[in-house]
Formats: C-alpha cells, sequence, structure tokens
C-alpha cells in the first residue's frame, strides 16, 4: 500500500477583518452575475470556522468575477471527463474575449488598494483563510479524484501541501522586508521596498488541482497583488471550490478573478498589457510557449515544466525503507507528477533488489481513486492511456526488457477507465525514447550502473533538473552526490524532496524557464519589484 496522508487538527481562528470593503464599478457586473457557483455552499458555518462545501461539480463551471460566480455566455464548452468511468462530469467554458478583458478590469480596479494596505493586514485573510481551507480538505480531495482519477488519499496530499503555502504566506511581511544603510555617504540615506507587481497571472495544470493554485494566489496575494486564475481545463472544481472559502473570508472582490478555457484563453493571458507576470506548471511545451509570448510582452515569467528525475541507489542503503520509497514514488498519484521518480540507477549489488522491486509492485492494486483501497489510479486525461502503452512498446522496440508489463489491466465494474498498471522496465539506456522523454505514467525504469560516478554521470547527463535522490548509509557518498549532481532539488533518502514553502521551488535546467522560483523568499521576489531611495536630508 501506498503512503496515506496525515491530516492536521486545527484550533478555531476568529480575526475581524480590519479592511473596510471597496464597492468597486466593474461594467455590466449586474448583467453577468449570476447566482450559480461551483457546487454550493452550506450557509451555516461551525464554531471551528468551516464552511460545509458539494465536491459535485456543476453541470457547467462558471466563471469567477469580482467575488461572484458567473455563467459565461459563451457557447463553446470543454468536456472534464471522470478518468475511471468516461462519464462528462462539469462542462468548462471557453470564455468570451470581452469577459476576459472585463475580468482583467475588474483586478486592475481592486488591486490599487490592496496594494497599499499594509502587509500585516493582509496577512489577517490568510489566516483565516487556511482555517477554512484546513477544515474543507476531504471536500476538496473529492471533488479532486472525481476529476483527475487520483486517490483520495494522493488528493488529500494535494490539498495539504497547497495549505501549507498559505500558512507560510501569513508570514509575508518577514520576507517584504526591504534594506536600509546610513550615510552611505556624508547626510545621505539609502533604504529599499518591496512593491507588489500589480496584476499576475497564473496557468495551473491538471495533475495538482488544489496545491497549484495554492502555490500562487497567496503568495501573490500576501506581497499585494491581484490574480488572474486560470485552472486546469481538465480539473477545474478544486480552484472553484478555493474560490468559495475565499469568499467567506470578506476579502475585497476582484483581487482573485478565476478565468476558463484553452488555449486561446492562455494566450489572452500571455498578451494582456495590464498583467505584469505570469506563474506557470505543465508540459514544456506549453511552458516554453508561455515563457516566450509572455516575455515577448515585457512580463515575468515562472515556468515549471517536465522533469525526468533519477534515483541512484547504493548496495548498503535500507533496503526496505529504499524499496517503500521507490515504489511510492513512481507509482504513486499514476506516476503523473513532475517529482515523481520514474529513473532508477542501481549500483552495483543494489541490481539484486530488483527482483524485490518487482514483488512489491505485482502487489499494488489498481483502481478507481474512490475506492480506499485502491494504489495505482487511473490516467488523466483522453489519450493519455495510449501514450503511456506507446512508450512501453518502444521500449521493447528499442531492446529493454520490459519485467512487468502494466498494460490491459483489467478492473472490475470499470471497463471504460484508463487504467495502466505499474510497469517495470530494465535494460534501459540513454537514447532510448521512454528513458529521453517524460511518460507520466505509473511506469519504473531500471538502469544499471557499476559504480557512483557512472550514476552521477548519468544524472547530470540528463536534460531535466527539477530533483532526484541518493539511497545510502555512507555519509561521504551522500555528501559527493549533492555536490556533484547538477540538480536544483536532490533527497538523501528521500525519494520526493519537494521543499516546504519556507524555501522555494528549485528546479533546473530544462524543468524550468524564467526567473525567481514558487514560493518561499524566491516566490515574494518575484511577485514583487525593489524600489530603492536614496535621500538627502
Amino acid at each position: 500500500m501506498l503512503p496515506r496522508c496525515n491530516r492536521l487538527v486545527s484550533k478555531s481562528l476568529h480575526t475581524p477583518s480590519l479592511f473596510t470593503q471597496t464597492k468597486y464599478t466593474f461594467a455590466q457586473q449586474n448583467k453577468l452575475k449570476s447566482t450559480v457557483g461551483p457546487g454550493g455552499v452550506d450557509e451555516q458555518k461551525s464554531t471551528t470556522g468551516s464552511v460545509k462545501l458539494n465536491p459535485k461539480p456543476k453541470d457547467i463551471t462558471p466563471l469567477f468575477m469580482n467575488g461572484e460566480f458567473i455563467d459565461s455566455k459563451t457557447n463553446k464548452y470543454l468536456n472534464v471527463i471522470d478518468p475511471a468511468t468516461q462519464d462528462i462530469v462539469t462542462k468548462v467554458p471557453e470564455m468570451t474575449q470581452d469577459e476576459f478583458n472585463l475580468t482583467v478590469a475588474g483586478a486592475v480596479e481592486a488591486q490599487k488598494e490592496w496594494g497599499h494596505l499594509p502587509v500585516s493586514m493582509r496577512q489577517r485573510f490568510l489566516f483565516k483563510y487556511q482555517e477554512l481551507v484546513r477544515n474543507a480538505q476531504q471536500e476538496i480531495a473529492e471533488s479532486i479524484t472525481l476529476e483527475h482519477g487520483k486517490t483520495v488519499a494522493d488528493s488529500l496530499g494535494d490539498v495539504f501541501r497547497g495549505l501549507e503555502v498559505i500558512e507560510q504566506s501569513c508570514n509575508a511581511a518577514v520576507p517584504m522586508m526591504g534594506e536600509t544603510s546610513r550615510d552611505v555617504a556624508r547626510g545621505i540615506d539609502t533604504y529599499s521596498y518591496k512593491e507588489p507587481l500589480g496584476v499576475v497571472a497564473g496557468i495551473c495544470p491538471f495533475n495538482f488541482p488544489a496545491m497549484i493554485p495554492l502555490w500562487m494566489f497567496p503568495v501573490a496575494l500576501a506581497t499585494g497583488n491581484a490574480m488572474i486564475l486560470k485552472p486546469s481545463e481538465r480539473t477545474p472544481t478544486a480552484t472553484m471550490l478555493l474560490m468559495e472559502l475565499l469568499q467567506k473570508v470578506d476579502l475585497p472582490p476582484g483581487l482573485v478573478q478565476v478565468v476558463h478555457g484553452g488555449v486561446d484563453c492562455v494566450n489572452q493571458i500571455c498578451d494582456h498589457p495590464d498583467i505584469k507576470a505570469v506563474s506557470f506548471v505543465g508540459s514544456n511545451k506549453a511552458g516554453e510557449h508561455i515563457h516566450q509570448r509572455a516575455t515577448g510582452t515585457n512580463k515575468r515569467a515562472q515556468c515549471n515544466m517536465g522533469a525526468k528525475n533519477h534515483g541512484t541507489v547504493l548496495p548498503d542503503a535500507d533496503k526496505k525503507a529504499t524499496l517503500n520509497a521507490l515504489i511510492g514514488a513512481a507509482f504513486g498519484s499514476t506516476g503523473q507528477r513532475c517529482m515523481a521518480l520514474p529513473v532508477v540507477l542501481m549500483v552495483g549489488e543494489a541490481n539484486k533488489w530488483i527482483d524485490d522491486i518487482l514483488k512489491i509492485a505485482k502487489g499494488l492494486k489498481v483502481g478507481p481513486g474512490c475506492d480506499p483501497t485502491t494504489d495505482v489510479a487511473p490516467l488523466n486525461g483522453p489519450g493519455s492511456k495510449e501514450r503511456v502503452e506507446a512508450y512501453i512498446q518502444s521500449a521493447i522496440d528499442e531492446g529493454a526488457n520490459v519485467v512487468l508489463d502494466g498494460r490491459g489491466v483489467k478492473v472490475d465494474g470499470y471497463p471504460n477507465g484508463n487504467f495502466v498498471g505499474p510497469t517495470i522496465i530494465t535494460g534501459v539506456e540513454p537514447g532510448m525514447k521512454c528513458y529521453d522523454e517524460e511518460i507520466f505514467g505509473p511506469v519504473m525504469l531500471i538502469k544499471s550502473c557499476a559504480t557512483l560516478d557512472e550514476a552521477i554521470t548519468v544524472t547530470n547527463n540528463n536534460a531535466y533538473g527539477n530533483g532526484c535522490a541518493i539511497f545510502t548509509n555512507n555519509g561521504p557518498a551522500a555528501r559527493k552526490y549533492e555536490r556533484e549532481v547538477n540538480i536544483g532539488q536532490i533527497g538523501i533518502n528521500l525519494p520526493i524532496p519537494v521543499p516546504l514553502p519556507m524555501f522555494s521551488f528549485t528546479g533546473g535546467k530544462n524543468s524550468y524557464r524564467g526567473g525567481g522560483n514558487f514560493y518561499g523568499k524566491q516566490g515574494v521576489n518575484f511577485y514583487t519589484y525593489t524600489k530603492t531611495i536614496t535621500a538627502n536630508w
């Protein structure tokens, strides 16, 4: 069984709002306003600050504009599919150009006063918001499982890792501090401040429907910005539930606006002159396009993209802990995460552990994410199953050995699901399609290495640079590894080294484009510019 997510229990928080809400003028607001919300909210709050959410999506997902859920006037929609059944669970509008422009105009107006509010007061909204999100983790996770397909345990982890960023954003006053130096010359002082950019945008992937939006808009709000947020058209409802909770903290309307659509909506974000920065997580193809288009209009851009993370196993490692770590990192979330560990470099005698890995992998249960006994859930999205199966076949065609083949797996009661079982391929070498490209599925590739030096060379020659890991009980070997690998995030006896949000997410090489990483100090710097004053009194 894969590790399950532990939920935290919070005490109640009752902080009164100190911000007098401004009634902004927004053209056609009354005309567009709708009573449609993503799932409906029970208005009765408990004494612990919780709000009842309905995780079931509406038939048509609304926009979120100026603090209200509204129906788009478009006649173009994108279907959201349950990957376990292929049933349509909701439809996402491809919003019109006029709606998009109105959305940005509302954000511009809302940010004017928000940016002048003291950071200590902005944080108070986030203190209240984190409590609401904490108490709604289960409902948000259920919506993720329905649309994404991942297990509820994985979905809970998705929400919780985003919640951690909200918590850290409540401390934005510290990384927002500027610098000062008295008497840089006689009677002259120099000091600096960090100022908000204005309106920024976030473009989110399908695979972490709660975590990635929460990487973005809490940091943007804490630093004094407004955000245009585009959830994935495949998994929109988690974001809409997060907006329902945002309504309950009396945040001034317009500070977070949710837009929907496909490529056209992405291009509108990149092109609009009032949007000053774009955050993106997703594939290399999309990320490279967004980075080029956004920076071409003088925007900042931060784009986290694909990966092919390598784990090195030395024969002195703790065998049981290492095997469990490798299984969880390769097959958890069905391998659909940029910090998965799909490539395992077995050094020397560690190659004898392959049969043990096979034994554990064969015991994993494939099934729908809603089944609490499921370990490997369906793949998300049209064509994902066929694409992953094609990579498996390419490995065979290029001479690798498929020692565990997850193709053709059957799940009772779900004949149409996008299921691919755990797959293990040995004899993999650089240059093979399955090695060079991101598979994004439950496939573990194993390559034998004679020495640690060879494993480090293989890792460094990999084009991607999100993360890597070493498993060993040898301190000097671990120290050598962390010094010599050229990867942005390194785990030592940890398979998925995603930093907690007091640090920043520091993927590199072909896994990243842009300046300024997500969350932490670098996230604060990305959403702000430095204003330096030199004063002569």
